[in-house]
């Protein structure tokens, strides 16, 4: 058991961590805000996203979790998220050349960084979708383990979540130069190597259950 869920716990944290380093709405914001208020805006913004998913994921447990025990459920979302996850491989990849954290939020922005980790979560599409075929995948999965399973999953998903922002606000708040745009891109890589791994399994998984269906 503590073997299969320290599983989900890293697996939830690389597959977070891939997505929560591309660029979006929430990693502008952290890094014009980090300039004028501190470190402790990383943490912040986080806060504020881990409150919105966390309403996210109780909502899914507490309406969904009948129909999450449906083995064409785990199918469809087996095969959904290791579709989405090639497709942001792919995308990670495509995109390294020109990837740069050097990017500036809207300078009039005046919200608490807790509130605008809950609206700049809102404001990316990808955000959505994420949740829609991987997220929703995952807690179908770590379902299998009971409420543990699921307490690993969000574990792992908000301490990448965490850690990713907390760097990347001491960076901006400190001035340092350590987190190059080259190390960016390098993380970006090993990060889609992994999805690839992952979307594999996935749909393995999603192929295999079927194969048990007919």
């Amino acid at each position: 058991m503590l073997t299969a869920l320290f599983t989900i716990f890293a697996s939830s944290f690389v597959i977070a961590l891939s997505g929560t380093l591309m660029p979006g709405p929430l990693l502008t914001a952290t890094i014009s805000e980090s300039s004028r208020n501190g470190f402790i805006t990383g943490p912040l913004m986080i806060a504020g996203h881990a409150l919105l998913e966390l309403t996210l994921v109780g909502a899914i447990l507490l309406g969904l979790a009948p129909f999450f025990r449906r083995p064409e459920v785990f199918v469809a979302t087996a095969l959904g998220g290791a579709a989405i996850l090639a497709w942001m491989a792919f995308g990670m990849f495509r995109s390294l050349p020109a990837l740069t954290l050097s990017r500036q939020a809207d300078p009039r922005r005046r919200n608490h960084p807790l509130i605008s980790g809950i609206l700049m979560s809102v404001a990316n599409p990808y955000w959505i979708i994420w949740w829609a075929t991987i997220g929703l995948g995952y807690i179908l999965y770590s379902w299998r383990f009971g409420l543990r399973g699921v307490v690993f999953f969000f574990a792992g998903h908000i301490l990448a979540d965490l850690a990713w922002y907390s760097l990347v606000a001491a960076t901006v708040a400190g001035g340092r130069q350590f987190l190059t745009d080259r190390l960016y891109r390098g993380l970006i890589a090993v990060c889609a190597a992994f999805l690839v791994v992952f979307a594999g399994y996935f749909a393995y998984a999603g192929l295999e259950k079927l194969n048990a269906i007919l």
